[in-house]
């Protein structure tokens, strides 16, 4: 049998909001060569498009003005309205995140809905729709105490992306279509 190698999404994350977040982030390492690394190791790349986590929808037509054609670009964020979808796949996105919301039908296929709980994926019983389940809670930033990824993945049977608390490739869960690493890509790519 052969085993299926999940995607790679490699994060350009420069830095996590700190007023609204109990998790501020900041990276000691440039978006430039945050970019390189990613583009060098990830087989997709995520840029965020608002400037709360250093980006914009510009970097996202940067990244795909810059990688090839084959590898896929993310355009990462919380995405509230389905304009900002629509802006991000005119800039050059293959995929757009959208958090706390599904995404409608006609813009669900190039969508990754991140829910904000297990009840909601449970609810939406979309195996077609593609899930980013992050192990963070967005409240407090800390690691989920009410669900994990098994459950996740047994709640949902499509695409699923793992996300969050990823510092080297065996935290990456076996049922897992894709991972994305961003706050800890640099130790993620040392321990390769």
């Amino acid at each position: 049998m052969i085993e299926k190698k999940p995607l790679f999404i490699a994060e350009v994350k420069t830095r996590s909001p700190k007023t609204r977040s109990p998790f501020g982030f900041e990276s000691e390492y440039s978006r430039k060569y945050l970019f390189e690394i990613a583009a060098e190791y990830g087989d997709a790349v995520a840029i965020h498009t608002s400037s709360k986590w250093g980006g914009s929808f510009d970097h996202v037509q940067e990244a795909r003005e810059r990688l090839p054609r084959r590898k896929l670009v993310v355009a990462k964020g919380i995405h509230p309205y389905d304009e900002e979808i629509r802006i991000a796949l005119f800039r050059g996105a293959d995929l757009v995140t959208v958090v706390g919301r599904l995404p409608p039908r006609e813009l669900a296929p190039v969508c990754i809905w991140e829910p904000n709980n297990l009840d909601e994926i449970i609810t939406a019983k979309d195996p077609a729709q593609k899930i980013m389940w992050n192990e963070r809670n967005l409240a407090t930033g800390q690691l989920r105490s009410d669900t994990n990824f098994t459950m996740a993945r047994w709640a949902h049977k499509g695409w699923m992306v793992q996300a969050s608390f990823i510092a080297k490739p065996e935290d990456v869960h076996p049922k897992a279509d894709a991972f994305i690493v961003g706050e800890n890509l640099i130790p993620f790519i040392e321990a390769l």
